[in-house]
């Protein structure tokens, strides 16, 4: 009997600043992500990209990924596709894009990558406050 459905493998998950197509085809990213340091808050982000890859399964599918804010309930951001996979050692590629994500707090928000409303993966993104230094001739910030 051959199997007519088998739930993918996430074989990677990552956010990027851009992502691209080389003439033959092949994707690049750019700026791969860590953290974000922002230099005030709160901000609008103009573009954040996950980069998802599946492997290992058979069928038609259903992507859901969102980004979590640091309370873990409050959902930023949100982006959803569909994919097929015809034989398990096929891949496919999914690119999600968000747009002008605004960022209220500082603080670990997540990344959360589902198929089929099955969570495969779920992984902080860290989102660091850093003001710029003082100008020479501004005043400092005190302390009490």
């Amino acid at each position: 009997m051959t199997p007519t459905r088998i739930l993918p493998d996430l074989q990677c998950s990552l956010v990027c600043e851009e992502v691209r197509q080389e003439a033959n085809g092949n994707l690049f990213l750019i700026g791969v992500l860590s953290f974000i340091r922002v230099p005030q808050l709160p901000i609008v982000a103009g573009r954040l990209c996950i980069f998802n890859r599946w492997t290992a399964g058979i069928g038609q599918f259903h992507e859901s990924v969102r980004l979590i804010a640091p309370d873990q309930t409050t959902v930023v951001s949100k982006a959803e596709l569909k994919f097929e996979l015809r034989d398990p050692s096929h891949a496919a590629t999914g690119v999600m894009v968000f747009g002008n994500v605004k960022i209220e707090t500082a603080g670990t928000y997540y990344i959360e990558v589902l198929v089929d409303d099955v969570m495969k993966l779920r992984y902080p993104l860290a989102v660091i406050h850093t003001p710029p230094p003082a100008q020479p001739g501004q005043a400092q910030p005190t302390t009490a």
